[in-house]
């Protein structure tokens, strides 16, 4: 809605300005969870959502308003939408009870099945469902709309771990409070807000495969260096949060605004849905993968400490990998060719002159 609102011309501003919100939103939350913690309790980080979720919707009803496109096919593509979920739901319990039940257990290899199964008859639904499809053949054709959701699918199992397992860190092995450890996130959150708001006039004149390149890059980089740690307290988090924190404030905003203008504007606001369907997946998947990881690289080792950090340091290094791919992805297919290779007076040229 928000490129919708805003000229074509501004689609790098739209990406900017809704992800740079989002991480405002996101560098406030852990410091107000901690606070609400330390000093209430943890159930009042769900009750203050409460005026937050009624302030939106009075916002939204009174100020948030499009033309509705008239549509003679309106159907909802429910048996997608049930696949996919159950898909996805089984993956993740597989991923979950493999830590206590083991692989080779038949309940894990049952939901190991269930899911392929689902996801495969998705995508066998998708095939038939024409134009009222969750996911249009027409639109993941485009190999810049599939490449930009695949990479946002990596990047997004990267840094939700992160987000996750770097408190836990803070609190478990170096002892914080929870409004310490929300405060820690600062490095990272505070960089992703304020980036966000630089990566779209940013989009406008580099174009999308040096931004969302050196973004995906950072957030690969960051996560190896945060696995270097080894219970020496906080100061070493810092470059790897700062570094993917900038990251991640240059990467989504850009890959979002890529994925979204690459298709027909008919197809903007179906984009913008399956793009987010994309990061949600990829995190969720991310930290079921992640936690996995994390449990059996601890496993025997009888210190807490010791076996968090082991845990810690290869679930890290294994989402730093998953962000490389995810730079591959975009060095490969991600935005087009750059536009720093034109001359000055090419750009120049390019720019329509007022009359």
């Amino acid at each position: 809605m928000t490129y919708a609102a805003l000229p074509e011309s501004k689609a790098g501003l739209a990406g900017g300005l809704i992800l740079g919100a989002a991480g405002l939103g996101n560098a406030m939350g852990p410091l107000l969870g901690g606070v609400f913690t330390d000093l209430l309790s943890w159930r009042w980080i769900f009750f203050f959502n409460l005026p937050i979720t009624l302030f939106a919707v009075i916002v939204t009803f009174l100020k948030v308003h499009q033309p509705k496109e008239k549509s003679d096919d309106t159907r909802i593509d429910y048996a997608g939408s049930v696949t996919i979920s159950v898909g996805l739901v089984a993956l993740l319990l597989a991923f979950d009870q493999a830590i206590d039940w083991g692989w080779g257990d038949l309940r894990i290899i049952g939901l190991l099945v269930l899911s392929a199964a689902s996801l495969v008859a998705f995508a066998v639904i998708e095939r038939g469902a024409g134009a009222h499809a969750l996911v249009p053949r027409d639109v993941m054709r485009n190999r810049g709309f599939s490449a930009a959701c695949l990479a946002i699918l990596l990047m997004s199992a990267t840094f939700f771990a992160v987000l996750l397992y770097v408190p836990q860190y803070m609190l478990k092995v170096l002892d914080f409070s929870p409004i310490e450890a929300g405060a820690g996130m600062l490095p990272m959150m505070g960089v992703f807000a304020v980036v966000s708001f630089f990566a779209g006039p940013l989009y406008d004149r580099v174009g999308a495969k040096i931004l969302a390149g050196i973004g995906a890059l950072c957030i690969a980089a960051g996560p190896f260096l945060l696995s270097l740690v080894d219970n020496n307290g906080y100061a070493p988090l810092i470059p790897g949060l700062a570094i993917t924190g900038l990251g991640i404030g240059l990467f989504y905003p850009t890959a979002t605004t890529a994925g979204v203008t690459s298709v027909d504007k008919s197809r903007t606001s179906l984009a913008g849905g399956i793009v987010y369907m994309f990061q949600v997946a990829g995190g969720s998947i991310g930290l079921g993968l992640t936690t996995t990881i994390f449990t059996e690289a601890g496993r025997g080792v009888s210190d807490f400490d010791d076996a968090f950090v082991d845990g810690f340091q290869t679930a890290l290094r294994v989402d730093g990998l998953l962000a490389l791919a995810g730079f591959i992805v975009v060095l490969l297919f991600v935005g087009g060719k750059s536009r720093l290779h034109l001359p000055h007076h090419a750009r120049h040229a390019a720019k329509p002159h007022a009359p």
